[in-house]
């Protein structure tokens, strides 16, 4: 019997299932989105039981499309979005909230009052982190705080905590296992990067106990077996786990110093390899835990985006300037360039390197003569833009020069907005034939924790390459795009 790995890709608006078979081709993907809940301005919510009806959808319908037994499946991958912060009663697993997802702002004076303590420096350097409402900690201090009798439930531990993997092994090994992997821990505030483990010191700042955290572990190994799961049989191994852009770096095999990936999705996310050792940024990227298979640890710099193909999104839903989201490059090209249109994607603050939790979108340069074609290559453009400010802050930081540059995720789809990266990071940019590196990355640990794949030799062998995109715009128009850029997200 053909052996298959199901790869469980949880995202911020919906849930991917991919089954890989033991040749490394995907047989099955099926994508189920959820709702978003907006409670106030800036605050970003999930219902826990709507995302595990997505993946329960997502399942039973890949399983159903591939034509393959449940009995064949060898293991289960499962990659999340990272920061995105839940918390459960132990004894069931009912959810005490919504989870507080990864965009949320609202802990932003509490990442304030802390850095008034001066303990910026504490968290960059046992983190690697910068303190910002982006990452789980002080999301998990606001439900302890504001969740009626959830502290002291905590104290008792009677709760869980956990990032979306955590509740997904939970859920699928009916509550067996309370654990994550290393390359979610780092995205806590809680953990420290060069013991490996949770931080008491950092959890005392923060205000949280310890005995709500999960075990942590590797990120290729068997954590627990499913039990009481609709359309899957008990027993099957669940045997990978990463945070998404950990996963897509691992899909993109790039295990080597210097590998680099960006994942164009909701937000947009590029990582660098840096090998064993964790580089601490002094340019405001951030950094972070790649993976741990087997003893070997590998770390990462990271700089995000926070918004990307949501700015698509927001031109089709806010403005409906286009129908759907594909359509965005095929009004883009019908104009030159821009016309002077500037576009600052910053709707819910502005990430990396800038950290600006009050900043906001901004669009400039519009004149009579704009058109909605100009807005969506500005759109584009400033996607773009983004990313190049942020492998110019790695580049200060980090010891190995990029000695890739591969791009995956829904809107690398996008030729223009390719080239346009191309064209501005004055990189060659790879796009592989499967661009859903990320559901790819963690069918890939689980494999390898299941022996379906004997070592990451074989990944790399069978990594093949749809497109290559070089730079081909001249210096003087780059260099004017550049100028403008800058200006704008000062004003942002």
């Amino acid at each position: 019997m053909t052996k298959h790995v199901l790869s469980i890709d949880q995202g911020t608006t919906g849930t991917t299932v991919m089954i890989v078979d033991e040749a490394m081709r995907v047989v099955a993907k099926v994508n189920n989105e959820f709702p978003q809940i907006y409670p106030e301005q800036g605050w970003v919510e999930h219902d826990p039981h709507e995302i595990w009806r997505s993946v329960e959808k997502s399942l039973a319908q890949a399983l159903s499309s591939a034509g393959v037994a449940p009995d064949s499946i060898a293991g289960i991958g499962i990659t999340n979005q990272r920061e995105t912060t839940l918390l459960w009663e132990r004894d069931g697993g009912r959810p005490v909230h919504n989870a507080i997802v990864w965009q949320d702002r609202r802990t932003a004076d509490a990442c304030r009052a802390l850095r008034e303590r001066g303990l910026e420096e504490t968290f960059r350097l046992k983190a690697g982190l910068v303190l910002d409402p982006y990452f789980s900690g002080t999301k998990l201090a606001w439900l302890l705080d504001h969740v009626d009798g959830a502290r002291a439930r905590a104290a008792r531990g009677e709760l869980c905590f956990g990032t979306v993997d955590s509740y997904l092994i939970w859920r699928l090994s009916g509550g067996a296992a309370h654990v994550t992997d290393v390359s979610n821990a780092s995205r806590t505030l809680l953990f420290d990067l060069h013991t490996l483990d949770w931080s008491d010191e950092l959890c005392g700042h923060i205000g949280v106990p310890r005995e709500i955290l999960p075990g942590v572990r590797s990120s290729s190994e068997v954590y627990a077996e499913t039990r009481g799961v609709a359309g899957l049989p008990d027993g099957i191994p669940i045997a990978g786990a990463a945070g998404d852009q950990q996963a897509a770096l691992f899909g993109q095999a790039c295990f080597a110093p210097g590998d680099a990936k960006c994942t164009y999705g909701t937000g947009a996310f590029l990582l660098v390899n840096t090998g064993d050792r964790p580089v601490a940024s002094k340019s405001g990227v951030l950094t972070t835990v790649a993976w741990r298979v087997g003893d070997e640890v590998s770390y990462a710099l990271e700089g995000s985006a926070f918004i990307a193909g949501a700015a698509v999104q927001w031109l089709r839903d806010g403005l409906q300037i286009i129908g759907s989201a594909p359509e965005i490059g095929e009004l883009a090209a019908q104009v030159p360039d821009s016309g002077g249109v500037v576009f600052v994607p910053a709707l819910v603050g502005l990430g990396a390197p800038h950290w600006r939790d009050d900043a906001r979108g901004l669009i400039s340069g519009i004149t009579r003569g704009t058109t909605r074609a100009h807005l969506a290559r500005a759109t584009l453009e400033g996607i773009a833009l983004q990313i190049v400010e942020l492998a110019d802050a790695m580049a200060s930081d980090a010891d190995h020069a990029l000695s890739s540059f591969r791009v995956d995720g829904g809107a690398a789809a996008n030729d223009l907005l390719m080239q346009l990266q191309s064209d501005l990071l004055q990189m060659q940019l790879v796009r592989p034939e499967v661009i859903e590196t990320t559901a790819l990355g963690s069918a890939f640990l689980a494999g390898l924790a299941t022996g379906v794949w004997p070592d990451r030799s074989a990944i790399s062998a069978t990594w093949k390459a749809e497109r290559t995109f070089s730079p081909a715009m001249d210096d003087a128009a780059r260099a004017q795009l550049l100028e403008r850029w800058k200006a704008a997200v000062k004003k942002a």
